[in-house]
């Protein structure tokens, strides 16, 4: 994937957030130590998703997921088991001024020393009728790629939570007609020698909103500067109904999302109809169904 080059690269200093930053630092290890910090933890330690020297690019977009995500990797680091390095980078893909202002305001405030550059992807994907919200996440996910590696990073880091991930398979299935999930680690085919990570994986979006509205923080919903013309669809997009779904069977089975996340961890090739292999090679059950035991 080819992307156009920066216009601008803005290094922000480590200005300090006071109060607000050792209140959100102590809830971390205390109050939400178990369902963030241990969560985050979890899912590093399973997947692997942090080695030794890693110089990791933290992507954050604006919202509470990512900037959750900043305050976890600065805790981990602070345990310093093993050396590697963060770069917390933003990208701002034409800002509304005010969330450009946002953004940095509650960097300033919970003291991540962030780079911001620049690019045009909203300009790009403004005349784009047909799926622009996909055309401008490949767009963000190649800027991101590319910063980071220009930056010395071998890997970026994702702030999807586990919700994201059960409502992803849930959509896959209703929508898309197969089975698939968000992988917690996914190598690059387009850069070479770069790896995508979500150390979030674990932790449920209950509880980063718990966190955020414990410490009266305030984050951007959408950083999409079309989101005001687009409230309405929004509203009643695949993944809200899928949200609306998973809410009303957990109401019936609070076990419902659990299995979900489980079903793709158990899957039986036997019963399967026919897969594809890591190679996008299709297998269909009829292939060696004749075939002697």
């Amino acid at each position: 994937m080819q992307t156009p080059k920066n216009k601008t690269e803005e290094p922000i200093a480590d200005m300090g957030g006071g109060n607000v930053a050792e209140m959100a630092e102590n809830s971390i290890r205390k109050r939400f130590h178990r369902k963030l910090f241990s969560k985050f933890a979890q899912a590093v330690v399973a997947y692997e998703l942090i080695r030794p020297n890693d110089r990791i690019a933290v992507c954050m977009s604006g919202g509470k997921d990512s900037f959750l995500m900043a305050k976890l990797f600065q805790e981990i680091k602070r345990h310093d088991k093993f050396p590697f390095e963060l770069v917390f980078l933003v990208m701002d893909p034409g800002y509304a001024p005010e969330n450009r202002a946002a953004v940095m305001r509650n960097a300033d405030l919970l003291n991540i020393p962030v780079t911001v550059f620049e690019t045009d992807i909203f300009e790009n994907v403004t005349a784009v009728k047909k799926s622009p919200c996909y055309l401008c996440a490949r767009m963000r996910r190649g800027h991101l790629y590319h910063k980071a590696q220009e930056l010395g990073c071998n890997k970026i880091a994702l702030g999807h939570h586990y919700d994201d991930v059960i409502e992803t398979i849930l959509m896959g299935m209703l929508y898309g007609g197969q089975v698939q999930t968000m992988m917690p680690k996914l190598k690059s085919t387009n850069f070479e020698g770069m790896e995508l990570i979500r150390p979030m994986y674990f932790i449920r979006e209950e509880d980063i909103k718990a966190w955020r509205d414990r410490n009266g923080l305030h984050f951007l919903q959408c950083a999409c500067r079309f989101t005001a013309d687009c409230a309405d669809t929004l509203a009643t997009s695949k993944r809200q109904r899928v949200k609306e779904l998973i809410r009303s069977l957990r109401a019936e089975d609070p076990a419902i999302e659990q299995n979900i996340f489980k079903s793709v961890e158990n899957v039986n090739l036997a019963t399967v109809l026919a897969y594809k292999d890591k190679q996008n090679v299709r297998h269909n059950f009829l292939d060696d169904y004749d075939r002697p035991q």
